[in-house]
């Protein structure tokens, strides 16, 4: 006789049965989450760099990803119905394309000025050139970030499993996960030269996606691709370090 036709057993199959897939899938949906993550880290990184102090940094990424877990768990109660809502996906895809083409054009501007005043404070990344910002505005500018990259991440984790507090747990864990990548990223801007660059491409990347999707469905390029355009990206971008500046008074030998 076989266990699942003893009827007092086939609770305790099925109940193994979902331990098994939540043991399967949340470990694929936290991966999910932080792969995907990797381009919005940098892009929150660098955000979160135009305030002037370390610790007003750290409040900007704890505050705005506090918001950001908020508007994503509301994205994916309302997966069904927003992920359908095609103005919110092209407005999202707008603003992600707009970010990634503002922030190459700012460091292009920068490189220029490094190369005619090397030893100017102008040489400095366009980010930090534009220090100064309010905390507010920041938090808010890094909130609606996160939500633009979420209609990506969040489709793909529904795609994976239809149990809500699954993708909620792999949500929460996932901005979590982003909050740590995105201090380090804070700090990995400042030593590689390119790396901020090859951020904001696959951020414009991410945006062609969501565009692909909406208008020519048919030729969306498959997540695997993506992730290996992105892996090169990240390549280049560790790929040099920063030429340390001189310190001010310093003399050399």
């Amino acid at each position: 006789m076989e266990a699942e036709s003893i009827e007092s057993l086939t609770p305790l199959l099925q109940s193994a049965d979902q331990w098994g897939e939540i043991l399967l899938l949340l470990p694929l949906l936290v991966a999910m989450e932080a792969v995907l993550s990797a381009d919005n880290a940098i892009a929150l990184a660098a955000i979160a760099r135009h305030l002037d102090d370390p610790a007003s940094q750290r409040r900007a990424l704890n505050l705005g990803l506090l918001l950001a877990l908020v508007f994503r768990m509301a994205l994916i109660v309302a997966a069904r119905w927003v992920l359908d809502f095609w103005p919110l996906q092209l407005l999202a895809a707008g603003y992600l394309l707009w970010l990634c083409v503002t922030n190459l054009a700012g460091s292009s501007e920068a490189g220029v000025e490094a190369t005619s005043t090397a030893a100017s404070t102008d040489a400095a990344p366009a980010a930090q050139r534009l220090h100064g910002q309010t905390l507010g505005s920041v938090v808010a500018t890094l909130a609606v970030t996160d939500l633009a990259f979420s209609l990506d991440s969040v489709a793909a984790a529904v795609a994976v499993s239809d149990r809500l507090w699954l993708v909620m747990t792999g949500g929460v864990i996932g901005v979590v996960a982003l909050r740590l990548t995105a201090g380090l990223f804070i700090r990995w801007l400042e030593e590689y030269r390119h790396l901020e660059r090859a951020g904001y491409l696959a951020v414009g990347l991410v945006g062609v996606r969501l565009l692909l999707r909406l208008a020519l469905p048919q030729i969306v390029p498959p997540e695997w691709a993506l992730l290996l355009v992105v892996a090169c990206l990240f390549v280049w971008g560790f790929s040099q370090r920063s030429q340390p500046q001189p310190q001010t008074g310093e003399v050399n030998p």
